[in-house]
This record gives structure tokens, sequence and C-alpha cells, in this order.
């Protein structure tokens, strides 16, 4: 970081401006929330909730107040004297070519690629024959504004026909519509009321899930019901879609589809909350029968891969915390007919993907990629030889297939596509990135450091080479946490305008998450999530203790359920952060349920209805239930978006409320509440390099610094 003491007489005007904007920040005016008396009685305890009015995300009221608030955040961020040149560098940085794993589609490679800016990657397909390549799909034309994101879904087994997703603003409401691959023509197939759903082909159709139609109003907040699956044959309306199951009596459960290869089996999940399911299946020559369980009772997490040899093969964690695969006859599907094909290991076995008859087995050893390639009897064929320490995906294809394809990033390096000769193993290069930075000025490093409970955590530490460990470098702690989710080494453009003014990045593998198997996530669900925010709160120490960082130069960062886990910890230790920023956040631990796809996170949260000691334990670390009076928090930057169905904004909204009503000090407390965005998906680019120009300008601003580069 480059601090000038040596000032010029213009210098010391611009700093004298700069302390004037810093006066009138500190006198911040926030708009006036209401405050009404209502509360909650919850097993004899009372719950006041003065800002539940919030809620109601399409009030006059709530629009009202939205405006308000972004009004004062976009002039408080907007005096930050650095701001557009952070913005100028970010779209710098961003502008170069990214491009995805090839899908082999027939004689067609479907890709994605975004010469840099585009608001919306462009879908491409080339013929393997001729080498021609066209536009299949270009969301960029289909909104002004560029919020309209494409998702590829299924083939017809003759590759004349390709479903795919539409989503507008970020929703997670989709609409499925169908083209003809050769002549890239538009059916005038539309299926709407669609989410959390694929489309898995069978003759001249596909299964999908579907919800009920809803024309409340309130179609982004309200809860959903009755997932359901259907059957659409192409070229007749969504009302004649054949029910292939529905469930009247649980409403909450979630219900998908997968065909095999062969086209002979169709697999139906059962899902509660996002993890643990049931599996059924049926021959599809049978379609009318009922489902034969595979396995039932919710125990564990269950993917059928493949039907090969007259076997299913199965990915499932049932009685092997860190995953096995396992294979079995249709007509004995009890377990104890199940043959081990990749046996449990220590490290966590994260999925199983087929290709040119070929498993290939993807792990994670210390949350870094390892790829083992066997035969379907499990024998070991090769360790796939990948570039460095990282994370790679991919290895998809049909057993006829001779080449596969995968994708793989490092903290400093984004993402390049390799191509893997399936036979020899041999990696070629398929698209290498060319980037305006040099990645091999930066170090990256995996440190190990106790939690409270002397449980040994990992944790990736970023920063440039040489870089003098002083305590005085302003540090980002990002984490997230749950749902099994892991974090491995990832690239982040973002990331690099903080590494190059001489900061640091760094990523805990928290409990709750899926780095080292269902144990890791365990450790860090329900009853046990305070395990995750002393381990966030440790990992913040640990830097603090070597020098890498103070509490004055410290800043955290999560989304969604790493939303929670920042403001959870910054409600815990206001005293341990300069800067908080908890974007898109579950904040409400007492009525999350209540909205959209909420009541699915039950089985990782709890549920504030279930019992006393469950009620009580959310309730100590709830968010919005924890901030104090008088307190000094960190300087709040609170992001939520207007179409964000998943994690609806009233979190966030009355998170922000409660914060500027009880909060002490002059650390600034504000919320961007983007329009026609939702949870972050899809999210266009334009809107990607704004909001993160202005969070490294109100991270930089409220560690004091007056310049950068």
């Amino acid at each position: 970081m480059k601090i000038k003491f040596t000032l010029s007489i213009a210098a010391l005007i611009f700093l004298a401006k700069c302390a004037d904007k810093e006066s009138d920040q500190m006198k911040l005016t926030y708009p006036e929330t209401k405050k009404m008396d209502i509360s909650d009685n919850y097993f004899g305890t009372d719950v006041s909730d003065p800002y539940r009015w919030l809620e109601n995300d399409t009030s006059s009221e709530t629009e009202a107040w939205v405006k308000a608030q972004n009004k004062v955040t976009d002039q408080y961020l907007n005096s930050i004297p650095y701001k557009e040149k952070i913005k100028n560098r970010y779209t710098e940085l961003y502008n170069y070519e990214k491009v995805s794993s090839p899908r082999k589609i027939g004689n067609y490679f479907f890709y994605y690629k975004n010469d840099g800016l585009q608001d919306q990657s462009i879908i491409y397909y080339k013929n393997q024959n001729t080498g021609e390549e066209k536009v299949f799909i270009d969301p960029n034309k289909l909104s002004d504004e560029g919020t309209v994101a494409i998702s590829l879904l299924g083939n017809s087994s003759d590759y004349k026909y390709l479903a795919y997703s539409a989503s507008v603003a970020g929703s997670d409401w989709r609409e499925i519509r169908v083209r003809e691959v050769e002549t890239n023509k538009e059916l005038e197939d539309v299926l709407t009321w669609v989410k959390f759903s694929g489309a898995s082909w069978y003759k001249d159709g596909f299964f999908y899930s579907r919800y009920p139609e809803n024309k409340s109003g309130n179609e982004l907040s309200g809860k959903n019901e009755y997932h359901t699956v259907y059957y659409h044959k192409l070229g007749t309306p969504q009302p004649e879609d054949i029910i292939i199951h529905q469930n009247k009596q649980s409403p909450d459960l979630l219900y998908f589809c997968s065909v095999t290869e062969d086209k002979n089996w169709v697999v139906l999940y059962e899902q509660q909350g996002t993890e643990d399911l049931n599996v059924y299946f049926k021959e599809t020559k049978k379609l009318k029968d009922p489902f034969q369980p595979l396995i039932t009772g919710f125990t564990g997490s269950h993917s059928v891969i493949d039907y090969h040899d007259g076997k299913f093969y199965m990915h499932t964690n049932e009685d092997a915390p860190n995953y096995k695969l396992v294979a079995f006859d249709p007509s004995k599907v009890d377990k104890e007919n199940w043959e081990t094909i990749i046996p449990e290991k220590d490290n966590y076995l994260q999925g199983v993907s087929t290709a040119g008859e070929r498993l290939f087995a993807q792990y994670l050893k210390s949350a870094r990629s390892e790829i083992i390639c066997l035969d379907y009897k499990g024998n070991k064929i090769r360790e796939i030889n990948l570039p460095g320490l990282g994370s790679a995906g991919g290895f998809n294809g049909e057993k006829t297939d001779k080449v596969t394809y995968y994708g793989f990033s490092s903290f400093t390096n984004p993402q390049s596509i390799y191509q893997l000769d399936i036979e020899t193993g041999k990696t070629t290069p398929f698209f290498t990135p060319k980037l305006t930075f040099d990645p091999s000025k930066y170090v990256e490093k995996q440190v190990f450091y106790k939690s409270k409970d002397g449980t040994d955590v990992s944790m990736f530490i970023v920063h440039k080479k040489g870089l003098n460990l002083d305590g005085n470098n302003p540090t980002l702690l990002y984490g997230y946490g749950g749902f099994n989710i892991s974090l491995s080494p990832w690239f982040s453009t973002s990331r690099i305008v903080l590494l190059e003014n001489d900061g640091v990045f760094a990523m805990p593998n928290l409990r709750g998450g899926g780095e080292y198997g269902e144990k890791w996530h365990e450790a860090g669900m329900k009853m046990n999530k305070q395990n995750v925010f002393d381990d966030f709160i440790a990992a913040a120490e640990y830097l603090i203790a070597k020098k890498y960082t103070s509490k004055d130069k410290l800043a955290i960062n999560g989304g969604s359920n790493g939303g929670l886990l920042v403001g959870a910890c910054m409600t815990q230790r206001p005293d341990l952060f300069k800067v908080a920023i908890p974007q898109v956040g579950v904040l409400d631990m007492l009525r999350f349920h209540k909205f959209t796809i909420g009541y699915a996170w039950t089985p990782e949260y709890g549920h504030s209805e279930e019992n006393k000691e469950m009620f009580s334990y959310l309730y100590n670390y709830s968010p919005v239930h924890n901030l104090k009076e008088g307190v000094s928090y960190p300087a709040t930057l609170i992001t939520t978006a207007d179409h964000d169905d998943r994690v609806v904004p009233a979190h966030s909204f009355k998170f922000a409320a409660t914060l500027q009503e009880k909060h002490k000090g002059n650390n600034p407390v504000l919320i961007s509440i983007q329009t026609k965005a939702g949870h972050g998906a899809g999210k266009p680019v334009s809107k990607i390099i704004e909001e993160e120009a202005e969070k490294w300008a109100f991270v930089f601003w409220n560690m004091e610094y007056k310049e950068l580069y």
C-alpha cells in the first residue's frame, strides 16, 4: 500500500475535504423506519418483531423505504473519492475472454463464451465436422438490461432438440423452452411456474418439476408448496402435461426425475430439506406403474449416476460419511445386496461422473481437487494429472465418447479448460484465458488453526509474494460454513483489487461445509451451528495473532448462509472486525421457514416452532434478535435484491432497520438494495462490477485508506 507522508498543499486540501466528508458520514441521517407493536410467543417467550411490515415486499411503504435507504447508501458510496478508480481497474481485470467446458450433443459442441464484459455469456455451438461456430442463444438480446439468464438443460436422445431454461432478474422462477438443434428454431413449447428443475428426456418429451400456478402477487416471497413432477410431450400445451408424481399430503417436499442414459429407467428423488433424499425408480416402459422404493427414510444423500451392465450405480453416504459408490441389481435393492465399487476413504468423495465407459471419482483432499479414473469394477486406472493445486470440475460424457473436458482454477488463476483423452489419460489445453494481471506475483497457502473447542480447521490465505506481515494489511475474511457446501480454491477477479493493494484474502473451511465429509457438515448443523461461528471468529484471531492484519484492518464477508455467518459473528464479537458485509443473508432465524423455499432449510438450521430447546438455540444467535442497544458495531454494508426469492430481502431489511436503530458510534450502517436482481445467479456483469467496486470502496474507506494503487 503506497501511503504518501510528504504532502503537497494540494494534497493537504484534498485530505481536508476528505475529513469534511468523514465528518458528514459520521452524521449520517438514516431514513425513519416506523415500528409496530407486533410480537410472537414461542414456548412462553414473547419476541418483538417491530419491523415485520418490511416483509411485505410489494407494499408502497416498503418501496418508499427501499428508495430512501438506497439514496443514503448511494450518496455515501459516491462520496468515496477512489470508488471510480476501483471500478475502472476492476473493469480492466474483468475484461478477458471466458469459456466454459464444451458439452457434446450429437455432431455439435455447445459452450458458453463471454468476450469479457458482456452482461450474460453467449451460448455457441460448433459443428465438429465442419468447425463452423454459430450463436445458439444470445441472452443479451432478450432484455435491455441484460437480466435474462439462460441455462441449457437436457437434450433428446436423437440429439434433435435441446431444452433450456430462462430466468428474469435473478429470480428462481424459470420458463422452460425448446429449440431444434440443427436449425436453431424455437418451438412453441413454453412451460411456466418452474423452479428447481431440469429436463430429462424420454421419447418425444421430457420430465420436469414445477409448482402450481400462483397469481396472488406474492410470487417472490410466498411459500412454495406442492412441487410436482410432470411429463411434457413436445407440441402440446402445458395444461395437457401428465402428472408423474404428486404428493398432496406433504407440501414441503421437493421432487426431481432423471432418466438413465439407455432410457430404460426413470429415477425419482424425493427431497426433504437440501440434502436428505428418498429414491424411487421404475422402467420407462411401465410409466403407469407405481414407483418402486430404492432407499427411504431420509437417511442421507444419494444419487444414481448410471445404469450399466444390469446394475444401478449410486453415490451415497449411507453408512459412509465421506461417501462411497455402490452397485446393485434393480431386483435386489436391499442394502445387503449392495456391492461396494468405490469404498469410503479418508478424503471426501464429492461426486462420481461418467464418460467413455469410465468412472471419474472427484475427491476433495484437504479441500483441493483430486480426480481418479476407474473402470466399472472400481479398479483404479490412473490419477488425472491436474495443472496444479486447485479446483477441477467436469469429466462428463456419454459411453461412446473418446474424450471428455474439465475446467480447472485456483485462487489466482481463472478457469482454463482441458481436453482429456479417456483411453490414454493425456490432457491437452483447450482454452486458456489471457489475463491483465500476473498470477505469479501472488502466493497461495493453506494453514491450520485451533477453533474454540480445540478442533483443527484449515484455511487458505492469499497475498502478494514478499508481503510484510506487520499487522497492518487490509484483509478480507470470507466464509460460508453450511449445507455441505465445500469451499475449495476458486478464482475471483474482484479479489485482485484487494491483493494489488497489499491486501490479504483468507478463506477458512468451517464446520457445516462439506470439505471433510458428512461428519464435518453435521458438526455445524442445527444445535452445532455455534461451532461455525466459533471457527470463523478463531480464524480472525489467528490472522491477527500471526500479524497478517489487525482488528482495524479486518473485514468479514459472506453471502446467503454466509450472510448469516457474518451477521452472527458481528453481533457476537463486534470488537473484532472493522467492516462487515453480509450479502443476501439469512438473518431472521425465527421466521425464515415462512418464505418461498425457506422450509427446506429446517433440516440444516432447525425450526423455531419445533420445540423450546430448538427455539432457544436459534433465538440466541439469530442476528436480527441479538443486536444490542448502545453497542458500537463494525462499519456495515448489507446487500440484497428485490428479486431474491430464495433468501427474501425482508431478512436484510429487518436487520438493517434494527442495526440502524441500536448501533452506537460513527461507523456507517448502510443497505444496498439492487433492483432487477436476485440471489446472485445470472447477475449481469455490469451489476457485478458496480457492486464489487462499491464493496471495495466501502472496505478501504472504513479502514481509513485515503488512496489506492
